[in-house]
């Protein structure tokens, strides 16, 4: 008998909440350093920095491919 693609088994729930527990916790961290980076640098400033935080998310995802295919998803 062939095995499901995604059978739920404990191990497959374990591995999947692990890696997104994961990833979870690395965007919480992120989130936290911008907070306190935005604190030093622009004292609070939270249009500069949303500003900022806007052009250099449009570049992360322009410049690998030269194009903004991922923003049609949404």
């Amino acid at each position: 008998m062939k095995k499901k693609a995604h059978e739920l088994t404990i191990a497959y729930i374990t591995k999947n909440l692990g890696i997104i527990l994961g990833i979870v916790l690395v965007w919480r961290g992120v989130w936290y350093l911008l907070d306190e980076l935005d604190k030093i640098l622009f004292d609070g400033g939270h249009l500069v920095s949303a500003i900022l935080g806007i052009v250099v998310g449009i570049l992360v995802l322009y410049l690998p491919d030269k194009d903004l295919k991922e923003i049609e998803k949404l």
